[in-house]
């Protein structure tokens, strides 16, 4: 099954974020994650969230996010992406198709 990340992204440094990005989109290729959104547009229909910039990513399973957060290469950026932005992130696992 599946496994889906959303992120909660505010950005503060924008070209320190995009060297991250640059980083660590070939790292989520490997992994084989894909981008489900990216930023777009997004509008809150109930509740109090008020979210930054969106992005989900879909993962071949929960095992495959794991190794993937708890690897050395996104452990690695991790301090990258944590000096210019802070996140909220959760993972959900996804229904069996």
């Amino acid at each position: 099954m599946p496994a889906y990340v959303i992120f909660d992204v505010e950005i503060r440094d924008l070209a320190r974020y995009q060297d991250f990005m640059s980083q660590v989109k070939p790292a989520l290729e490997t992994a084989g994650a894909r981008y489900l959104a990216r930023g777009g547009a997004h509008e809150v229909h109930e509740g109090d969230w008020s979210p930054r910039r969106i992005v989900i990513l879909e993962f071949p399973s929960p095992a495959a996010w794991a190794a993937f957060y708890n690897g050395p290469v996104y452990q690695g950026l991790k301090p990258i992406r944590d000096e210019c932005s802070s996140a909220r992130l959760v993972s959900v696992e996804g229904i069996e198709g």
